[in-house]
C-alpha cells in the first residue's frame, strides 16, 4: 500500500490541531458509490443488457423496492434479483418466466463485473487511514456473497478489520443495529466512530442518530449550507483524513 496520502499529511496539521486523546477510533464506510462508482457502473451494465441508457431511473425506483423488501425480511437477495429483474422488464412491457429472468440477471452481473471501477480517491483515503491506526470496518446494504466478491475483485477487503451486509445481518442502514453492531465488533464506542457515506439518510443521520459521527459524502455537491445538525458533508474521500484530525475532534454526536 503506497498510494500517496490525499492532499495533505498529518505532519503538515500543527500539534495542537491533531486528535485529541485518540477521540476517533474507528471509521465505517460504505460501500456503493462511496469507495466504489456503483452508479456509473452499474447503469453502463444496464445500458448494454437492454440497449436504453433511459431505462437507469426505473431500474433505480424498482431496486430501492426490492431491496427495503430485503432488509424487512420479506424476501431473500437471491429471489429479489430475479423478481426485480421481472418487475423491471414487466415496466418495459415484456412478462418473464422464472428462467428468463434469472437468465438476464446473470447476464447483468456479468457485464456488471466488468464495468466495476473505483473512485481516484478510494485507495489514497484507505491507505491512509489504515496506516494512521483507525480501525475500518464496511458497512453496506447490499447482498452478502455478491458485495464480498465485489470487494476481493477490486482488492478492498484487505483494508478493512471487519465487513457488516445488511443481508447476513438481518438489518441495514439506518437501523441503528448495524452501526452499533460495526462499534462492538471493533472493540470502540459510537461517539469514537465515524461512518462515512454517499446517502444523507441511511449513511449520515442514520449514522448520527446510532451516536455515531454521521459525514455524508456529497460528490455532487448538493449539500446545503448549513446541513442538517450533527451531520458533516465533504465532497471527496480526500477531504476526509483532515476532517478526522482537525474537526470530528472538536464535538461529539447527540444520540437520539
Amino acid at each position: 500500500m503506497t498510494s500517496a496520502p490525499p492532499t495533505f499529511t498529518p505532519e503538515n496539521i500543527p500539534t495542537q490541531q491533531r486528535r485529541k486523546g485518540g477521540e476517533i477510533r474507528a471509521v465505517c464506510l460504505d460501500i456503493d458509490d462511496t469507495l466504489i462508482d456503483y452508479t456509473t457502473s452499474a447503469r453502463c451494465a444496464l445500458s448494454l443488457l437492454v440497449g436504453d441508457d433511459g431505462a437507469w431511473s426505473v431500474w433505480q425506483e424498482i431496486t430501492e423496492e426490492y431491496a427495503a423488501k430485503v432488509i424487512a425480511g420479506e424476501l431473500a437477495y437471491e429471489i429479489m434479483h430475479r423478481e426485480r429483474t421481472k418487475a423491471f422488464f414487466a415496466s418495459r412491457g415484456e412478462r418473464l418466466d422464472d428462467a428468463e429472468a434469472a437468465g438476464r440477471e446473470h447476464r447483468r452481473k456479468e457485464l456488471l463485473d466488468q464495468q466495476w471501477q473505483l473512485f481516484s480517491d478510494a485507495l489514497p483515503c484507505l491507505d491512509w487511514l489504515r496506516g494512521s491506526g483507525y480501525k475500518l470496518a464496511a458497512v453496506t446494504n447490499a447482498s452478502g456473497r455478491h458485495q464480498r466478491a465485489k470487494l476481493a475483485m477490486l482488492n478492498l477487503a484487505e483494508y478493512f478489520d471487519h465487513v457488516l451486509i445488511a443481508g447476513e445481518l438481518g438489518t441495514g442502514k439506518p437501523d441503528p443495529v448495524i452501526f452499533h453492531t460495526a462499534c462492538f465488533m471493533m472493540g470502540v464506542e459510537p461517539a469514537e466512530t465515524a461512518h462515512v457515506g454517499d446517502r444523507l439518510d441511511a449513511d449520515a443521520i442514520g449514522a448520527r442518530d446510532a451516536g455515531l459521527r454521521g459525514v455524508w459524502l456529497d460528490r455532487a455537491g448538493c449539500a446545503p449550507d448549513a446541513p442538517p445538525e450533527g451531520i458533516t458533508a465533504i465532497t471527496s474521500l480526500a477531504d476526509l483524513p483532515e476532517l478526522l484530525v482537525c474537526d470530528l475532534s472538536l464535538s461529539v454526536p447527540r444520540p437520539r
